[in-house]
């Protein structure tokens, strides 16, 4: 039986990279020997760091004065390099979910918080829309894609103090304009590689503001200046993320990856729209996340929750039990989940509903 990954995070990533990283695995560069054992430091692997920046500036257009960085940790460890390295005395956060939630968490050990808008109120289910943000912060931060609840940003902010944004769950999934933004970052486990390695866009001029002293490896300035080689970086992850690159490249780029992932959407929020069983957990259709789209049984269907799971697993279905703050279903739609797997989705819904009739 076809198995159809909706997984969250750890999640699907393209066929070619799975089977490039695994011939890599056996045999690295023609060297004889496995990407697991070669030197972060030899002119082959150099070769793959310097590719994938290449095509990280490529795809998304990243204008000159910007550094590329591949380090470990995390998202969760940027929750603390971000305010280690910017904040001096207050920052700005929009609290849309959990990991915003952390993150300002993290940046309040280091300054004065202005937490300017949050949808905690009713459990992360929009995007606040009426806030301002504040001119004498000293950058303000969004979480643009929450994969817990299924909200996104669909739209690059337009902010008058640096701005800096966790695309952990939705980078590559649409064009960017990366001169909005001072710094980047994400976790690429969920449209890039394997867990392990962590991205950075990083605008240079904004760094070198604050007056702490801050640790070498917590130091932004450490990692461009040693093209992150300061510490061995996630070698295998690294030379996984270059094979997406190339196969985003293939695709078609950023563009193209957007039209796939309306599409995709689309399809599965009409179905949950139109099933006389399920439910959207995101009222306001501007705010749904074309990356995790998030449902529930309607009110009067809630014992069926546990049967639907089991029906749609043995059909194939994986993953998509949503997360137990939310609860009901989750399909996690990033950029290497196939059309096909969606449609195989909405079939499952459409034959469940006449199956409860």
């Amino acid at each position: 039986m076809k198995k159809h990954n909706f997984f969250a995070g750890p999640s699907i990533l393209p066929q070619v990279t799975i089977d490039n990283t695994s011939k890599a695995l056996h045999d690295f560069a023609g060297m004889g020997l496995s990407l697991m054992e070669v030197s972060h430091r030899s002119k082959q692997f150099i070769a793959v760091v310097d590719e994938a920046v290449a095509l990280f500036k490529e795809l998304l257009n990243i204008p000159d004065g910007y550094s590329v960085l591949f380090l470990g940790g995390g998202a969760s460890l940027q929750f603390c390099m971000v305010p280690y390295n910017l904040l001096g005395k207050k920052a700005a956060y929009l609290n849309t979910g959990e990991w915003a939630t952390k993150a300002i968490k993290e940046a309040k050990i280091f300054g004065d918080v202005d937490v300017i808008a949050s949808s905690e109120d009713k459990n992360f289910n929009y995007i606040p829309k009426a806030y301002t943000i504040p001119q004498d912060a000293d950058y303000f931060h969004i979480t643009t894609n929450n994969t817990i609840y299924g909200t996104e940003i669909l739209h690059d902010i337009d902010s008058s103090i640096p701005l800096v944004a966790d695309m952990s769950s939705d980078i590559f999934s649409r064009p960017v304009d990366i001169s909005k933004y001072a710094l980047i970052y994400g976790g690429a486990q969920k449209n890039l590689a394997p867990a392990g390695v962590t991205f950075v866009i990083i605008k240079n001029d904004i760094l070198g503001k604050v007056d702490r002293k801050i640790p070498t490896m917590l130091n932004y300035a450490t990692h461009i200046k040693g093209e992150s080689m300061f510490n061995t970086p996630p070698v295998v992850p690294i030379y996984a993320a270059l094979q997406t690159l190339k196969w985003l490249k293939d695709m078609g780029g950023i563009s193209e990856m957007q039209k796939m992932n309306i599409r995709k959407a689309d399809l599965l929020y009409q179905e949950i729209d139109r099933n006389t069983m399920f439910m959207s957990t995101i009222p306001a259709k501007e705010d749904r996340s074309l990356m995790n789209v998030c449902f529930v049984m309607k009110p009067g269907y809630e014992q069926f929750e546990l049967d639907f799971d089991t029906f749609a697993s043995e059909r194939g279905m994986v993953g998509i039990k949503g997360h137990r703050s939310v609860g009901g279903f989750r399909a996690s739609l990033y950029n290497a989940m196939p059309y096909e797997s969606v449609v195989a989705l909405v079939d499952t819904m459409k034959e469940f509903e006449n199956l409860k009739k």
